[in-house]
């Protein structure tokens, strides 16, 4: 009934004797590399498959979004669907004692060999209303990461997920707390044209599951009517971001992003995905609307009393020495302060670092324009003081909002001015750019200023790398920064080239030469697909693929006597489709010729139907070879036209069928050409012989 992997108990009591659900495969290959290579070579591992499956189920960030949670060395912890373990190693560093429950025995063992050193695991692997009867009444957390949504598949009844939560709130502590961590459906991500997480189909959320299925998400309404119903009326909402699968950074409604800070937006490392709009800059309209908890992207809800933590971000996509955790909390009397902890142990001198770089940074600015945050040393880390009021970065975006563009100009002297203070003593801040500057009328404070090094950096330098991370932030800053660079320091287009090689080399130093999320996204290779340059190929194909038909009732061919047939092209709505041309039209009496033009493009067209009825009886099936082309005709059938006007003529003159009422059936294939694909087999046909008639 039990099994040992390592330290890991697997209980198999309610185990069904087969996996119900399995990623095949992919399982196999994760239970093949936990079992061969330890935690540390996760990463090196996770770079050299670059897929989706082994970045998902075993990055260490996935634990970000329980790492900043207090749990506590004294606690009893339940993770309900526990998977592969992305949560589970996170949640053993942290409490006494973590039951997991996960219905899959190959995820579980996957799980059991990862952490098989971890004496306080055990995992039981079975279905959930099976176990939970068995379940004690006195975890101080239940934690349901990525696994609420799925309620329908846990719980049978006609109201899943307010029982879900019903039946786990009764094996909390009086005191406890649960932590649900869940997509929202009307995540910003899912508008601007990412599919739904888990059907992979485009608005599935949004239009609220037409097509069915077992996985329903919700706004955060939907969850606070399920916490009604549940009987549940503590609660608080946070807002991981990017979304709670590779949480970044966790905003909550005491501490709500601020316009400029949610960039990190291209996470489609599972599938391919539209880009509709700039997320960002819906972003910080939508937080200057104070819309933000709307479209958050994930939600984390915690039943329960209310977390000290107000956010938290992380700095963990680093190398381990300079991997740290900055939290805001708020006491109870409604004062805040900042701190920063180490993530690992080899960052706590990078930490220590942090309250050094304060004395160096307050002894070279003494008496010029800036003022130092005051920092402090704690038992874990440092804190810092928290100031309120709006970054430098934010009154530049104001200056280039409204066209100010002297106003934007004076901001950018006088940061010049502050940064070229003593420039020639050995203390420089890398990182003093527009955003860790906070403004106070004529106060200014660096808030953050945790890379700084023992050496001479001078104003123009410090300049560059401030306007240069102000303008990777949008097309708009770009303009400006540029210019200014351009104008007032002379900078060229090479000498920005350089420095991004240069400000390259640094990140790689900061990661330790690992893969950024971004660059991972990239190597995985799922395509971000523009909308607005697939409508407007869309509508130049639609163009292109137009039928038009002239008329010639004895003055010749002519515009005015000419009409399009918009509904010839079968499928011409479905993008890459519409290669097929199918119509009939009316041959009025006094109509001597017609001539089809096919398409406004390149082409090579195959007739498979052109029938001439009278009364509908056939009176002629016309050959390619009685037509006037504009192209060449290279078997009985199939004429390539080089040319964006092809055109083709019946002449029921030299026909001897003028003068009758028709009805004429017209099957074409077109298969568009490139102008230099259409002339090459033009020309190559023509030397070998094979051109036919005209």
């Amino acid at each position: 009934m039990t099994e040992k992997i390592g330290k890991i108990t697997l209980d198999y009591k309610y185990y069904p004797g087969e996996d119900l659900y399995c990623d095949g495969k992919v399982e196999d290959e994760l239970l093949s590399i936990v079992k061969e290579h330890p935690a540390s070579e996760y990463g090196r591992i996770i770079e050299e498959r670059a897929d989706w499956p082994t970045l998902y189920h075993l990055s260490a960030l996935r634990g970000n979004i329980v790492e900043w949670i207090p749990v506590e060395k004294g606690m009893k912890v339940l993770e309900v669907g526990s998977g592969c373990g992305a949560i589970t190693g996170t949640l053993a560093e942290k409490a006494g004692e973590v039951t997991c429950i996960d219905l899959s025995k190959k995820r579980s063992m996957i799980n059991a060999y990862r952490h098989k050193e971890c004496d306080n695991v055990t995992i039981h692997v079975g279905n959930f209303q099976d176990i939970e009867p068995e379940l004690p009444c006195d975890y101080d957390y239940i934690f349901l990461i990525g696994v609420f949504e799925y309620g329908q598949g846990y719980i049978g009844t006609d109201k899943p997920y307010e029982r879900f939560m019903t039946i786990l709130k009764k094996h909390l502590k009086p005191d406890g707390r649960m932590v649900i961590a869940i997509e929202n459906k009307f995540g910003l991500k899912y508008w601007a044209g990412c599919k739904e997480d888990h059907l992979g189909r485009y608005f599935a959320g949004l239009e609220d599951y037409p097509e069915g299925g077992g996985v329903r998400t919700f706004t955060r309404k939907g969850l606070e009517k399920i916490c009604a119903a549940a009987g549940i009326s503590e609660y608080s909402f946070y807002y991981p971001y990017p979304d709670y699968k590779f949480m970044s950074s966790v905003y909550s409604d005491a501490y709500l992003p601020k316009v400029g800070e949610l960039s990190a937006n291209r996470r489609n490392f599972d599938r391919d995905r539209l880009f509709l709009f700039d997320e960002k800059n819906v972003f910080d309209t939508i937080i200057r609307e104070e819309e933000f908890p709307l479209y958050s992207n994930s939600y984390m809800l915690v039943i329960g009393r209310e977390l000290e933590i107000k956010y938290a971000k992380y700095s963990n996509d680093r190398a381990e020495q300079f991997a740290i955790r900055t939290d805001i909390y708020e006491k109870q009397d409604g004062a805040r302060f900042v701190k920063k902890v180490p993530l690992y142990q080899s960052a706590q001198k990078h930490v220590e670092g942090i309250l050094e770089a304060a004395e160096k940074l307050n002894k070279k600015y003494e008496g010029g324009r800036f003022r130092i945050n005051r920092c402090e040393k704690a038992a874990d880390g440092v804190f810092l003081e928290y100031l309120s009021g709006h970054t430098l970065e934010e009154l530049l975006d104001e200056r280039l909002g409204c066209a100010d563009e002297a106003g934007f100009l004076a901001l950018v002297e006088e940061y010049a001015q502050a940064v070229s203070y003593r420039e020639e003593i050995p203390v420089a801040d890398y990182d003093l750019i527009f955003g860790n500057i906070l403004v106070e009328g004529d106060r200014w404070t660096i808030i953050d200023y945790e890379w700084t090094f023992d050496r001479v950096s001078t104003g123009k330098d410090m300049v560059l790398r401030a306007l240069y991370c102000y303008l990777i932030g949008s097309e708009k800053r770009r303009k400006a920064s540029l210019s200014y660079l351009k104008d007032r320091y002379g900078y060229s287009e090479q000498d920005l080239e350089k420095f991004a090689e240069e400000e390259i080399k640094f990140q790689k130093y900061v990661t330790g030469n690992r893969l950024s999320m971004t660059e991972l996204r990239n190597e995985i290779g799922y395509a971000v697909l523009p909308a607005t340059h697939i409508a407007e190929r869309q509508a130049a194909q639609w163009n292109r693929k137009r039928v038009q038909i002239y008329e010639d009732t004895g003055s010749g061919f002519s515009e005015e006597q000419s009409f399009f047939l918009p509904d010839a092209y079968e499928g011409r709505d479905v993008y890459g489709a519409g290669n097929k041309i199918a119509f009939d039209i009316n041959i009025a009496e006094d109509v001597r010729a017609i001539r089809i033009d096919p398409a406004m493009e390149n082409c090579m067209v195959t007739v498979e139907e052109l029938l001439l009825y009278e009364s509908d009886t056939v009176e002629k099936q016309i050959s390619m070879g009685e037509c006037l082309l504009n192209g060449k005709l290279i078997s009985d059938n199939v004429v390539i036209f080089a040319t964006e006007d092809p055109n083709m003529t019946i002449d029921f003159m030299r026909l001897k069928c003028a003068g009758k009422a028709y009805k004429l059936s017209v099957r074409l294939e077109i298969v568009p050409l490139s102008q230099k694909m259409a002339g090459e087999a033009v020309r190559g046909f023509s030397k070998k012989g094979l051109f036919g008639r005209r």
